[in-house]
């Protein structure tokens, strides 16, 4: 063991800067980068981090005192052999509004660090939902921000090749649907024509207005946009490769946005006719049998679009239920409305083979019947998305990234290298964009000094698909694994007059309760619009609201949201709506 002093780095042109605070104590465990005081010019305040890890034998500054290049801080006692990294010059005057502790770290690398042709306060890996969202709110708070996308466009997969397109397919979708099923209540229209050109250039058109917006939003807050791929090459320098050159930026922070990719299964072959969700949405040939592997969210919307447009669907799916991880009862009535309309459904079915023929794909399942084979004009490839955390280079900058892809981080965000954070796709399940811009927030917010951390109580999850299935908080299924207690209010939709004028009775709302405290931990609701619904159940869990605060909240008639407000009448015993004899009294 040895004692080393911890002294303060180049302040730059700065001498005398003022402690405002003193962040540890004698006794103290701390880690490299852990804050040691905050220091304050009239240009900013910014905590000075520690150079090595150890135990703090000694405070050498107190409150009200000031340091320079050179004061000792703190005095350390550190294992033997340990290594003390090189103090990072602090440049004050770049950084934050006054109103903004920024961390020393966000200052310029190492002197060891590789050169670089560019440099940034921030740096944001990825301009998707969860990337554009925390490069914005970073540059809201003083913050010089760099943004890097391989795109040519901002919006990341979400906006380009995801969850925008898709659900401009699925409107068209559901206006054909309907205007078929009011032929059954006296209203017929002819058959619908589908000029396919123009339904793609209808979904180019939505899509350009949003990436186009992005762009405006980021010249207004003069986030500076570099195109291209990044990788690290140390733990402060980005290399960024786009059409054949290369630029180094170093970064005092960064913030990896990196997103996800379609899972690819190794022995699908090569063939213009096999697709991922990516191509699909360019509505390559929209007839004959085509065959969606993965009876997840992302395959089931898209069968949704490609019915509507004629195509015969069939589905295969390796569990037991579509949409696993979902409440049965949700999927329920899905899986009945599909069953009539799509060729097959194959549950408990592995895809065995697939060969690519001249005259079709043909696909070999092997199921609970036993082994078949059977052609398909196209096939969609749907099992899910893997995160890019393994194609980043992560490795040079010290970040911990595991065999799947995924980037471990803590509340506020900060990977295994504390002026490094990962959100979004990259930092695990679930992999949705609504998630990823909160994340966002919460990184941009540390990096620049704020007290912030993501701690969601729910995360609500939309299929897409008709009926929609949504849900948020505690599921049944979760609550079953885990030996939780919950109690059910539940209200089918066939008694509902708004769900009835729509023509659509198969619905239902639940909500799942704490049976002690009546608190609402969770609720799915399955029928159209439901991904309109569920932010008011993620509200009552966020809100800590109980059944008698949903209930006693008069919600509009005849709407389909005030079934929330029936599911839990239906717990208190106070539903007039329906007729729920009354739970015999516990003895």
């Amino acid at each position: 063991m040895s004692l080393v002093e911890v002294a303060c780095p180049d302040l730059g042109t700065f001498k005398d800067v003022a402690i405002i605070d003193v962040l540890v104590k004698a006794g103290d465990v701390i880690a490299v980068d852990t804050p040691l005081v905050t220091l304050e010019t009239d240009k900013a305040t910014m905590d000075v981090p520690s150079t090595l890890a150890g135990t703090v034998r000694a405070v050498l500054v107190a409150v009200g005192g000031t340091v320079s290049r050179g004061t000792p801080l703190v005095r350390v006692e550190t294992a033997a052999g340990a290594g003390v990294e090189a103090a990072q010059p602090l440049r004050l005057a770049a950084a934050a509004p006054a109103a903004t502790s920024v961390p020393a770290s966000a200052a310029v690398a190492a002197a060891d660090e590789p050169g670089a042709d560019r440099e940034a306060q921030l740096l944001v890996l990825g301009a998707g939902p969860g990337g554009y969202t925390a490069a914005f709110r970073a540059a809201d708070l003083g913050l010089r921000v760099t943004l890097v996308e391989r795109w040519n466009t901002l919006g990341g997969v979400c906006l380009n090749v995801g969850c925008i397109p898709s659900k401009a397919l699925l409107h068209a979708a559901k206006v054909i649907d309907e205007a078929q099923q009011m032929g059954a209540h006296g209203v017929s229209f002819g058959k619908a024509e589908i000029d396919t050109p123009k339904l793609r250039a209808w979904k180019a058109s939505v899509v350009k207005k949003l990436t186009g917006g992005l762009t405006l939003l980021a010249k207004q807050r003069k986030v500076e946009v570099v195109r291209g791929v990044g990788r690290f090459v140390s733990p402060h320098v980005l290399e960024v490769s786009h059409e054949g050159s290369t630029q180094r930026i170093r970064f005092g922070q960064c913030i990896i946005a990196a997103g996800s990719e379609p899972v690819k299964l190794a022995f699908i072959p090569e063939d213009p006719r096999i697709m991922d969700s990516t191509g699909a949405l360019e509505l390559p040939d929209r007839r004959g049998r085509m065959l969606v592997i993965g009876g997840g969210i992302i395959g089931l919307e898209m069968a949704c679009v490609y019915e509507a447009l004629g195509a015969r669907i069939s589905v295969v799916e390796l569990t037991g239920q579509l949409i696993p991880g979902c409440d049965a009862d949700l999927v329920r009535p899905l899986e009945r409305r599909l069953k009539t309309r799509y060729e097959q459904i194959m549950l408990n079915t592995k895809v065995a083979a697939v060969e690519a023929r001249k005259d079709a794909v043909h696909v070999t399942f092997e199921g609970p019947t036993g082994q078949k084979t059977e052609p398909y004009d196209r096939v969609l490839v749907a099992v899910g998305r893997v995160p890019n955390g393994r194609l980043l280079g992560a490795e040079a900058a010290g970040v911990d990234v595991d065999e799947r892809g995924f980037i471990a981080v803590d509340g506020q965000m900060r990977t295994n290298v504390p002026h490094i954070f990962a959100i979004g796709d990259v930092v695990g399940q679930p992999m949705l964009a609504h998630k990823a811009s909160h994340e966002g927030k919460v990184a941009a917010e540390v990096a620049a000094g704020r007290k912030s951390r993501f701690d969601a109580r729910a995360i609500p999850s939309v299929a897409y698909t008709d009926p929609e299935i949504a849900w948020a908080g505690l599921t049944e299924t979760q609550a079953k694994a885990k030996g939780i207690a919950i109690e059910k209010g539940a209200f089918p939709w066939v008694a509902s007059g708004r769900s009835l004028s729509l023509g659509r009775d198969e619905g239902m709302t639940k909500l799942l309760f704490d049976p002690a405290t009546h608190r609402v931990l969770g609720g799915g609701i399955v029928g159209p619009n439901a991904g309109e619904l569920i932010a008011e159940v993620a509200l009552a869990i966020e809100m800590g609201a109980d059944a008698a605060d949903v209930g006693l909240t008069v919600h509009p008639h005849p709407t389909l949201s005030e079934t929330i407000c029936f599911a839990a009448e239906a717990f208190e015993g106070t539903l007039t709506d329906l007729y729920l004899p009354k739970k015999p009294a516990a003895r």
